[in-house]
């Protein structure tokens, strides 16, 4: 599909979502940062969720999503609530 997919976290459905929203490399998603890819995704898929958002700072730290540090999943939750207000 793409080096996407050997980012830790980014499976084939992933790497296809970010790759039709412009992040089409590792590199790229790095640059972007998991806040701003994640509402480039939230505004073409609606559906998204706060998983995504932890997937993508996962792939970003080279970290399982689920170890991610508390303090930081904290701030990626407000973050996505901030969005639905």
């Amino acid at each position: 599909m793409s080096e996407l997919t050997s980012m830790k976290n980014i499976g084939k459905e992933m790497a296809r979502k970010l790759i039709s929203v412009g992040i089409d490399s590792p590199e790229k998603l790095k640059e972007t940062g998991a806040e701003a890819a994640f509402l480039k995704l939230k505004q073409t898929y609606p559906r998204v969720c706060l998983v995504y958002l932890y997937t993508l700072e996962g792939a970003i730290c080279h970290t399982e999503f689920h170890q991610l540090p508390e303090g930081r999943k904290k701030e990626l939750k407000a973050f996505s609530d901030s969005l639905k207000k």
